[in-house]
Formats: C-alpha cells, sequence, structure tokens
C-alpha cells in the first residue's frame, strides 16, 4: 500500500465520507463558495423563514395525514368514537376525517397543525411579499424572483381551497357550492366547466379525489419545484440589505451562512414548529364534527371560509344580484364581476414591479432597499391596496358583523360597498402624506440635529431648547438615498415635423413618472451645501443664535424649515 493510500486508510471516517463524495460530486469546492456566503441580518428577513418552515411542517403533517385519509366520496354508515354521529350516512372522505381526529393517535393534534401551519404560511408570504414591495427589492434583478413569490402565493390560495374542501364536511361543502356558482357564471361554458370539474351534476361523485391529488401531488410538487429556485436565485443574486453605513450596492454586510447563520435558522425553524404546536393544542380550528357531513340540501349557518379567500367572498356579497341577456345568454353580473375583480386585485400585485421599471425607465440594478417613506406613491399604493383587501375580508363576514354587533345587514353591506371605493382612496391620501411629513423630519434632524429636551436660556432672555447633533452613521443613513427626477415627455413631432405614431405613450409615461417622483412626490433631502451652512465650523452651537438671526432652536412645532430650496442633491456624506 503506497503512503497516500495508508494516509487515507488511517484518516477519521468522517474525513474519508467527506473526500469520497467530494472526489464524485466536488462537495468541497461548493462548500466553500456557498457556505461561507453572507447574510444580512434583520427582523423582517425571518417573514420568509417563517413561509419556509410553515411550508415544511405542511410537507411533514400532510404525509402522516395522508396515510389514515380516504379521499372517496361513497357513502357509508359511521360507528366510531364520535357518538352523536353513530349511524349517520356520510362519505368515506368525512368518516376517515373523524376517525383522525378522535381514533387515530395524535391524528388531531396533527391535523390541526396542519391547517395552523397552513393559515399562518399564506400570511407568511404575503407579509413576505409586502416587505418586498414597500422597500423595492423587486426591482431589477429580482423580477423572476417576485414572479416565482407572486405564483406560490396564488398557488397557496388554491392549495388551501383545496385542503380546506377534502374532509367533506358541511361547511366545506358550502364553500364548494360557492366555488360551483362562480364557475357557472362563466358566459357560455360555465356549464360544461363545472360538469369537468365536478365530473357531473353537483356535487359529483369524483370532486374529493380530484382535490386530493391536486392537493397532496401536482401543486405541493410545483411549489416545492419554485421554493428551490426561489432560494437559488436568493443566493444567486445575493441578499437584499437595508442602506447603513458601509453598505453599497457591490457589498453585503452580515454573517456567514455556515455555521452563524445556520445555527440561527436552525433555532427558528423549532422556534416556528413549536409556536404552531402550542397554538394547535389549545386553539382549535375547523371542528368537522360540529357541521356533520355536506348534503345539497343544506347549508351551514354563519359559513366563512379561511381568511386568505374571505376577500373574495366579499367581493360577492357585496355585489349588487345584477343580470343582463346578451345574445340569448344570462350574465350573472353578481357573481360574474367578482371572480373577475378577484385575480386582478392579485394581478397587480404581480405586473407592479414591471410597471414601475417602465415608468421610471430605470434599467440598473438595485441591492439596498428603499426606505418605504422615501417611496411614498409606492407605499400609499400597497397601503390602499390591503385597506382594499382589509375591507372586502370584513365583506365576506358581513352575517357576523351584522350579529355580534346587532346591526342590519343591509346596513352592513352598504357600508362596505361605500368603502371599498372611499377608503382605498383615504389610505392613499394619507399614507402619502405621512411619508412626505417623515421625509421632512428626516431633513429637519439633519440640519438641525436631534431635540435634547435641555432648554437654555438665552443672554436676552429667550428660552431655547439644545439640539444634538446626528451621528455620521445616522446622517448616511437618512441622505444615502436617490431622488430621481421625473421624466420629461418627448417632442409629440420627430424632426421632419411627422407626428409620432407612439405620442400618446411618452406623454403618459411622464405623466406617471411625475406622479411617482415630481416635486409634491418628494421633500428634497439637504445638499451638502446647506448641511454645511447649517453646520459652519466656528458657529455658535444648535439652539445658541448667531448676530441678528433668531435662535436656530426656536421654531414652531410643523413650521418648514429655514432653507427650504427645491432642488436635490446629495446629502452628507458617512464621515
Amino acid at each position: 500500500m503506497s503512503a497516500a493510500g495508508r494516509q487515507e486508510a488511517g484518516a477519521p471516517a468522517g474525513r474519508r465520507v467527506a473526500d469520497w463524495f467530494d472526489g464524485r460530486l466536488g462537495t468541497h469546492t461548493l462548500g466553500r463558495k456557498y457556505l461561507r456566503k453572507v447574510f444580512p441580518d434583520h427582523w423582517s428577513f425571518l417573514l420568509g423563514e417563517i413561509c419556509l418552515y410553515s411550508f415544511v411542517i405542511l410537507i411533514l403533517t400532510g404525509v402522516y395525514l395522508t396515510l389514515f385519509f380516504h379521499p372517496s366520496m361513497n357513502e357509508v354508515t359511521y360507528q366510531g368514537s364520535y357518538v352523536p354521529l353513530n349511524g349517520i350516512r356520510m362519505s368515506e372522505a368525512y368518516a376517515s376525517t373523524l376517525d383522525i381526529s378522535f381514533d387515530v393517535r395524535g391524528g388531531l393534534l396533527i391535523r390541526q397543525i396542519h391547517h395552523w401551519a397552513a393559515l399562518i404560511f399564506i400570511a407568511g408570504m404575503l407579509m413576505h411579499m409586502m416587505r418586498h414591495f414597500f422597500t423595492g427589492s423587486f426591482r431589477r434583478p429580482r423580477e423572476v424572483n417576485w414572479l416565482f413569490g407572486w405564483t406560490l402565493l396564488l398557488l397557496g390560495l388554491f392549495e388551501g381551497l383545496f385542503g380546506y374542501s377534502l374532509p367533506d364536511d358541511l361547511l366545506s361543502g358550502t364553500g364548494m357550492r360557492f366555488v360551483d356558482g362562480a364557475i357557472l357564471s362563466v358566459p357560455i361554458v360555465g356549464t360544461y366547466l363545472s360538469f369537468f370539474v365536478f365530473g357531473g351534476e353537483f356535487p359529483g361523485h369524483d370532486i374529493i379525489a380530484r382535490f386530493y391529488s391536486l392537493h397532496i401531488l401536482v401543486i405541493p410538487g410545483i411549489m416545492a419545484a419554485l421554493v428551490v429556485a426561489h432560494l437559488i436565485l436568493v443566493v444567486y443574486h445575493k441578499h437584499t440589505q437595508f442602506p447603513g453605513p458601509g453598505r453599497t450596492e457591490r457589498n453585503v454586510v452580515g454573517a456567514p451562512f455556515m455555521p452563524v447563520y445556520l445555527a440561527k435558522a436552525g433555532g427558528f425553524f423549532f422556534l416556528v414548529f413549536g409556536v404552531i404546536t402550542l397554538i394547535s393544542a389549545i386553539a382549535t380550528i375547523n371542528p368537522v364534527w360540529s357541521y356533520g357531513p355536506y348534503r345539497a340540501d343544506q347549508v351551514s349557518t354563519g359559513a366563512q371560509p379561511d381568511w386568505y379567500l374571505g376577500f373574495a367572498e366579499g367581493l360577492v356579497r357585496i355585489m349588487p344580484g345584477w343580470e343582463i341577456t346578451v345574445a340569448g345568454h344570462t350574465l350573472v353580473l353578481g357573481v360574474l364581476i367578482p371572480i373577475v375583480v378577484f385575480p386582478l386585485l392579485l394581478v397587480l400585485i404581480g405586473v407592479y414591479p414591471f410597471v414601475e421599471s417602465w415608468i421610471t425607465g430605470d434599467r440598473r440594478e438595485h441591492h439596498l432597499l428603499d426606505r418605504p417613506r422615501n417611496r411614498p406613491v409606492r407605499t400609499a399604493i400597497g397601503a390602499a391596496w390591503i385597506s382594499l383587501y382589509l375591507v372586502l375580508l370584513a365583506g365576506g363576514g358581513n352575517d357576523i358583523v351584522a350579529t355580534r354587533f346587532h346591526l342590519s345587514i343591509n346596513t352592513v353591506t352598504w357600508a362596505v360597498r361605500i368603502a371599498v371605493l372611499v377608503v382605498p382612496v383615504a389610505v392613499f391620501a394619507a399614507t402619502r402624506r405621512i411619508c412626505l411629513a417623515l421625509q421632512r423630519r428626516d431633513r429637519e434632524l439633519v440640519l438641525h440635529g436631534r431635540e435634547t429636551g435641555v432648554i437654555k436660556r438665552l443672554p436676552h432672555g429667550e428660552y431655547v431648547e439644545l439640539h444634538r447633533p446626528l451621528s455620521p452613521a445616522e446622517l448616511h443613513t437618512l441622505t444615502q438615498h436617490e431622488q430621481p427626477r421625473p421624466l420629461e415627455a418627448g417632442p409629440a413631432e420627430d424632426a421632419n415635423g411627422v407626428p409620432r405614431p407612439d405620442g400618446r405613450v411618452p406623454r403618459l409615461r411622464a405623466r406617471l413618472s411625475r406622479a411617482l417622483y415630481g416635486d409634491d412626490a418628494q421633500i428634497p433631502k439637504p445638499t451638502a451645501e446647506e448641511y454645511r451652512e447649517a453646520h459652519r465650523p466656528g458657529e455658535p452651537q444648535p439652539g445658541e443664535p448667531r448676530p441678528g438671526e433668531r435662535p436656530a432652536g426656536e421654531r414652531l412645532i410643523g413650521a418648514p424649515s429655514a432653507v427650504e430650496r427645491r432642488d436635490g442633491g446629495a446629502g452628507p456624506t458617512d464621515g
């Protein structure tokens, strides 16, 4: 045996295994490159991890439930541990759900963990996408990753709907009747689609088996592939980070993946798993035994879908029952319009990065995040979208609101109809104004420093509050952001006096750009000259008057700064 062979034979077992894999898969090179990948640290980044860990929990608990669930609509007579339903005819799907809840060891806990994890998974995805939206991390080069996340959210909505319908209880069956009504409202092909989906006249005999295949195989497979692709792109593009000293578009400041980030991520996974398990152990969700088996001639009182589809039901509940006849076909607008608006609300989120890129003409790569206050219009759009979602969610439970608050359901419905038109506009205007006010506050802090609460009496008897200048790190954070100028519309005619065929598009683009970056959409940050003027060496400290001037610290609350020039410029640099 050669010396190298003897040395290899005497090496520890772990090293020999690592060498075996490295010789065949190149794991050492990959590990050296990616295990030391740097990840920034911020609490909002945990939202994405909550989504990932909830998805893992869903897979684990779903595999366990699959072993005991029977996706069949064949009728059986229940004889099980839940005595109130003994002797009742029901589908095998519902009977097996009861068996999981009462007869399988740990079955009820696993069912509830699965359901709670689904709710948290979708909530986490929505919050995660809103974090990306408000901070602008969807910009180049992450548009494709944004679409991956948006597709995951859309698939998650339907995955939750299919899983919610599998027990075949009265509550989920009522939701299926709602889905059937939406399908039937599609002009011309609605009846054909209904027969195709349900395998005949509603409710048919195949819908549970079909939803089961979609729920455990097709959609989870697509989602798992998208999650992997999403994570690969995160590593490839580098992680975004919030602005701060030492952070640029070309670097990432944080901790390496191995061992720091990996240890923190592992601990956070068990924390998420533990919290979901605790919630599932003490808070009952979807008690199917209380609703009974589904029957087409019955409906569950107070039927409500899970929260993530409540806004879709709200659209239907607040829509007037309009019907029109076109070419011999009856169009049920009371259902057709909501099922058209429902995907449009989601599509608005998906296409926004491309719309903003077209409006601004920005083709650069961005790795630093925006502070939401520095993009007032985008932040206002996101807040208005959320307010519309919440209003429609309240509309989806108009009967519950009416009974709990002893109101007329007609009053609640009309209030929601008005709120759908008024609240998003009001939220947009208020959010935009709040962002501008925060920008103005940042400008004041840069120029005049932070209030100390220390009151000083001046020689001529006036009392002023002393201000403490900001540190270089604070100055960098408040002034590093860019303030783009709006695009200008091109001439309506070319050099030869021929009207441009696309003349209207540039003007529209310029108007939209002005709405995003015009003078009334952002407060100019202090220029270097303004900062030096406010902090000239040898001048009195903030709060002390210059000769012949009023003290800088004596300003009315909310009054504009002494310098309010509208020209932009770079603020003071770090240090």
